[in-house]
């Protein structure tokens, strides 16, 4: 089957669609079949006014007007979409997704910043690492940041801070979040033993493909250090010119940055492991799941 997730974040709205095969041992192959990703940045407007202006409205429903074209041309079977930290704050967030579901057939959810968390974790990262550690997981975006710890299958901590790149280019992280979110790492990295940390989100994604660095390796404090270091004397058109970034990245890495090496020293990291996944690949493996179990079920009820 063909599943879609579209994630309608505060720096972009991204639709991912996925191919999705059963091997002969019974496990899934997931294969990419197209990422479209649309800066809307609907932060920006979001975290200053408290509302998505109708010019930036009429964008995003273009946007899934265009999405909607896609996924009928790809045969998708089943899509899910959500909406983050802008959509949260937006007054008028509730009215466009009515509008949206009206006009296009796409229902959006308004997910929380604990959910996000979750689906994030939907992917097959906790599979993938050592059931000897535990890891804090740190995804990092235009609107805030999801800090989760968990080891093997088990979520022993969660958290959601409105602190993000946006935000903090708008010069409206409040000090009380950072200080939240620095006294739940500690705690964290002090609670549990053999602490690994692990990074997501475009901006970090961006850094380790920069750096070359081998898959599956970690990228070092140091590293990171020298890529803020190096990018935040720069201006944005110098860092769009040396490092070959989209203007709506290169703007938001220096923040990102920033928040990474503040989690990375409040809780004693000296490298952080980027497996580069995202959102959209936890709603993907999320939807696997519950349509592999709802059809499973489905046969079990025929064959009685």
């Amino acid at each position: 089957m063909k599943l879609a997730a579209i994630d309608i974040g505060s720096n972009a709205a991204r639709l991912f669609i996925s191919e999705v095969r059963i091997y002969t041992d019974g496990s899934p192959d997931f294969t990419k079949v197209s990422l479209v990703r649309v800066p809307l940045r609907l932060g920006f407007e979001v975290f200053d006014t408290g509302e998505i202006s109708p010019a930036k409205s009429k964008k995003l429903l273009q946007t899934i007007h265009a999405y909607k074209h896609l996924l009928d041309v790809f045969d998708v079977t089943h899509c899910q979409a959500v909406a983050t930290s802008a959509m949260r704050d937006a007054s008028n967030g509730k009215k466009l997704v009515k509008q949206i579901k009206k006009e296009t057939g796409i229902d959006i959810e308004i997910i929380t910043g604990k959910q996000e968390a979750e689906l994030l974790l939907q992917t097959q990262l906790r599979e993938n690492f050592s059931p000897e550690n535990h890891y804090l997981y740190a995804d990092v975006g235009g609107g805030s940041t999801e800090i989760t710890i968990f080891k093997s299958s088990k979520i022993l901590a969660q958290e959601s801070f409105n602190v993000g790149t946006i935000r903090w280019l708008k010069d409206q992280v409040k000090e009380a979040e950072l200080t939240a979110m620095q006294a739940f790492i500690k705690k964290a990295t002090k609670k549990y033993k053999n602490v690994l940390a692990v990074g997501s989100g475009g901006n970090i994604n961006k850094v380790f493909s920069i750096s070359k660095q081998k898959t599956g390796l970690p990228i070092s404090n140091d590293l990171l250090r020298f890529y803020y270091k190096d990018l935040k004397k720069m201006t944005v058109q110098e860092r769009i010119h040396s490092y070959r970034l989209r203007h709506d990245r290169a703007d938001v890495i220096v923040p990102a940055l920033k928040i990474y090496l503040s989690i990375l020293k409040w809780g004693g990291f000296d490298e952080i492991l980027v497996p580069q996944v995202g959102l959209v690949d936890g709603i993907i493996k999320k939807m696997y799941t519950e349509n592999y179990f709802t059809s499973l079920k489905g046969k079990k009820k025929k064959t009685k």
